[in-house]
């Protein structure tokens, strides 16, 4: 039987730790902002109520900008244009983050509400090189805390000697051509794919 309360919950697991309680607090202070500043890559999480969409976010470090103690700025760049986290905004503002920066192995969260904008005035924000991404996502913050190490620990993600010495899954378009079905999919290598990509990012700018 699946557990259904958080009585039930408690009798497995006890009160929470009192620090990973009073280390929550509801604004961006200046180690917050540090952390976001070196960080190149983060995870969105949003929903419509519901579902629930997880979006990988990567930049140059410090992509995201820290407007005030109170909201953040997030560029959206071309992509594949499902927009799934987008169309959850418009329905539900509500989004969870996740900050990661190489090698750090703690992390931060940060629960908040979105908008979507276009404005000049946020675009120019979040400019790169001259380029503008085609919207921003403006995050009134509510919560921020950081994780401990343990998850990274355990995973090893940043010990560079558990990584495996060749890729250990199919390629990308391997992937997509079984879970689609579609056998008229052209194979790519990594090595093809991850050149087209690299060629995107230097027209970016990047």
């Amino acid at each position: 039987m699946p557990i259904t309360s958080e009585t039930r919950l408690r009798e497995i697991y006890g009160p929470p730790i009192p620090r990973s309680v009073t280390k929550e607090i509801d604004r961006l202070d200046q180690h917050a902002r540090a952390f976001i500043a070196k960080s190149p890559f983060l995870l969105l999480s949003s929903s419509d109520g519901t579902r629930i969409d997880v979006s990988p976010k990567g930049d140059r470090p410090g992509f995201v900008v820290v407007e005030d103690d109170e909201h953040l700025l997030i560029p959206d760049w071309p992509g594949n244009s499902r927009i799934d986290g987008l169309r959850n905004i418009l329905k539900h503002g509500h989004v969870g983050l996740i900050f990661l920066i190489p090698s750090v192995r703690e992390t931060l969260r940060v629960n908040g509400r979105a908008t979507i904008h276009d404005e000049p005035e946020f675009l120019e924000q979040c400019a790169l090189k001259g380029r503008l991404p085609l919207t921003v996502l403006r995050v009134a913050v509510e919560e921020v805390f950081l994780h401990c190490a343990k998850s990274l620990l355990r995973s090893k993600l940043w010990q560079a000697d558990s990584w495996p010495e060749t890729r250990p899954i199919p390629t990308m378009s391997e992937m997509i051509r079984d879970m689609s079905g579609d056998a008229e999919i052209a194979y790519e290598s990594d090595e093809a794919m991850t050149e087209r990509y690299i060629g995107i990012l230097e027209k970016e700018g990047r």
